[in-house]
């Protein structure tokens, strides 16, 4: 079998089981496990796949600039930005993290709703201008343009001082294994403290960023209360999430 006819294989799996062991494909394709890891070196620097310890997870397509992002998968996260817009309460601080998805979200929030947002995204913060019944706190720091968010020893600082009944987390991956993950060292750990500032999290994932995963971890799926999504999930992630105590609304 030719490399490529064999890295064109890995990838159909990859595909079918969500994960690939290097060990696995080296017994396979009756290859050294030298040359599996060199065709996922080459498939993940071609972005087909994310390496991980010993193989391989499905790559997030969420990882895109701000502006792509916007125009994928927009009707689905419309239907789960509605879904999440229904746990909100009167009365509640609510942190909302920067995103498409939560974007969509802010668009259906009653004007008339009397509750607190603290986020560190300034396109959330100048969306709800209008909305004369929510008091919003913007956390400042250093602007990480390519999510449109602060970062920094500033906002973390900020973070610090909040007790929020909710946190609307954004992700660019879910995985049964890799957990939560995201594009960005940084944004992970504003991520984790944010989480750690709320008494509940919630994950708001379109069909993208589900069985896919990125270069760094936000935490096992165990960090969220609920998870949000369109259409069903595979068993192996319903499994997880079960274990983990995430109920699910799809």
């Amino acid at each position: 079998m030719l490399a490529s006819q064999r890295k064109q294989r890995i990838l159909e799996i990859l595909d079918r089981d969500k994960q690939v062991h290097s060990t696995a494909l080296s017994q396979l394709f009756k290859v050294s496990e030298d040359s599996i890891r060199r065709d996922l070196r080459e498939l993940a620097s071609a972005g087909l796949l994310q390496r991980v310890h010993g193989g391989a997870l499905p790559v997030s397509a969420a990882i895109a600039p701000y502006e792509v992002r916007k125009s994928v998968q927009t009707d689905a996260k419309r239907s789960i930005a509605r879904k999440g817009a229904t746990l909100i309460n009167p009365g509640q601080v609510v942190i909302i993290d920067g995103g498409t998805t939560t974007s969509e979200m802010i668009k259906l929030l009653p004007q008339d709703m009397p509750f607190t947002v603290v986020t560190h995204s300034p396109g959330i913060a100048v969306g709800l201008i209008d909305y004369p019944a929510i008091e919003v706190i913007l956390l400042g720091g250093t602007l990480f343009k390519h999510s449109v968010v602060t970062t920094g020893m500033t906002m973390a600082e900020a973070a610090a001082r909040i007790n929020a009944d909710l946190f609307f987390m954004g992700v660019t991956g879910v995985h049964h294994g890799a957990g939560f993950t995201t594009g960005s060292y940084e944004e992970a750990g504003v991520k984790r403290l944010l989480s750690e500032r709320a008494s509940e999290t919630i994950v708001m994932a379109s069909h993208e960023k589900i069985d896919a995963a990125s270069a760094f971890a936000i935490g096992d799926l165990s960090l969220a209360s609920t998870l949000i999504v369109e259409g069903e999930l595979g068993e192996p992630l319903m499994a997880a999430l079960h274990r983990n105590g995430v109920s699910v609304m799809d």
